[in-house]
């Protein structure tokens, strides 16, 4: 479930991948597991913790940083980075996102399972 803080901050960004940011948001809170906020000035969503959370200034690609994408388990082709912590997710496009939606989907769902012990 969207939350009306982050509908309001979606109306007010003015961002030319605000669209991908937008469909991104709900590929992620399909998971009705997953909640979300605005924390560090951005969408970030949340179960048991922080999953993720956009880079708003990114102008040429949605960017969504994984907090500790690093223990989330699984192959992530597109979960990039070799960081201790986080790792990135970048959708240039919604053509972009149509082709990475069941790996963004499948990223959620490891972090949960995760979380959940499992």
């Amino acid at each position: 479930m969207s939350t009306e803080k982050v509908d309001t901050w979606m109306d007010s960004y003015d961002n030319p991948m605000k669209k991908v940011v937008q469909a991104m948001r709900k590929v992620i809170m399909a998971d009705e597991r997953v909640t979300e906020d605005i924390k560090w000035q951005a969408p970030t969503f949340m179960y048991k913790g922080n999953i993720a959370s956009f880079f708003p200034r990114s102008k040429k690609h949605a960017s969504l940083m994984f907090h500790k994408g690093a223990e989330i388990p699984g192959v992530f082709p597109n979960l990039e980075g070799d960081g201790k912590e986080s790792r990135s997710f970048k959708v240039a496009s919604l053509d972009d996102l149509e082709a990475k939606k069941d790996e963004l989907t499948a990223i959620v769902n490891a972090w949960c399972a995760l979380r959940d012990g499992g």
